[in-house]
């Protein structure tokens, strides 16, 4: 069975709340979420790390296949190597931008967010935080050990990060630039890694500005008991 380890059970810590209450604590949470938005423009005024640790906690209670857990969270403070991130960043967005990476289609949905190559919240945030997946892990004797749904947990991961840095009273950005890879050659991440999202951290920059988006309605991402024919 190779380097398994059964877990074995405990029992659940679960407190079941009255309805009202729970009523309550959901519309808090989704009224406070509803706040959250993607940040641009950020303060260099510095963060502790026990509050990036804390948010790196909080993503990795995240459901993930068979348990294995497969994310890496690399966090950058290093003025040198932030900046070494923003160059080959924005070499890569660059190309997508002016090199003809980008359709015209998806540069036109991209037109009304302001976005362009340029990239300098990369070396302002103070921190930036680089998510990587995990393809495989390995075994105490050196040997592969296959992940299951990794992109799947490695998502919800990014999610809880979100969330708690916004409930922390912070922000972040997903940032993807594509490809990714200088990525995993400029933090020294092993072949088995693959970066997903690169989060830059802080407080937002005083006056800063974002988009005047509207989310979509409930019934537009809701679909409750379907109708479907039989067979």
């Amino acid at each position: 069975m190779g380097d398994r380890v059964d877990p074995g059970f405990i029992r659940l810590q679960f407190q079941r709340r009255a309805e009202d209450e729970m009523s309550e604590r959901a519309l808090r949470f989704y009224e406070e979420m509803d706040r959250r938005r993607s940040v641009r423009d950020f303060s260099s005024d510095p963060v502790p790390r026990e509050l990036i640790e804390a948010a790196i906690r909080t993503a990795s209670t995240a459901p993930s296949g068979a348990h294995q857990q497969p994310w890496t969270f690399v966090a950058v403070s290093n003025p040198a190597l932030k900046r070494r991130i923003r160059l080959a960043a924005e070499e890569e967005e660059r190309q997508s931008y002016l090199g003809g990476r980008m359709s015209e289609e998806w540069l036109e949905a991209l037109e009304p967010l302001g976005t362009d190559w340029q990239k300098p919240f990369l070396e302002t945030a103070p921190w930036l935080v680089v998510l990587f997946e995990q393809a495989h892990g390995f075994r105490a004797d050196g040997a592969r050990k296959k992940h299951y749904y990794v992109k799947e947990s490695v998502g919800i991961a990014a999610g809880l990060f979100i969330a708690a840095i916004h409930r922390m009273g912070l922000a972040t950005l997903t940032h993807t630039p594509s490809p990714m890879r200088f990525l995993s050659q400029v933090l020294g991440r092993p072949d088995n890694e693959r970066p997903m999202v690169l989060f830059p951290v802080g407080y937002p920059a005083d006056g800063a500005t974002v988009p005047d988006l509207q989310r979509k309605p409930l019934r537009e991402v809701a679909v409750w008991d379907p109708v479907v024919d039989e067979e």
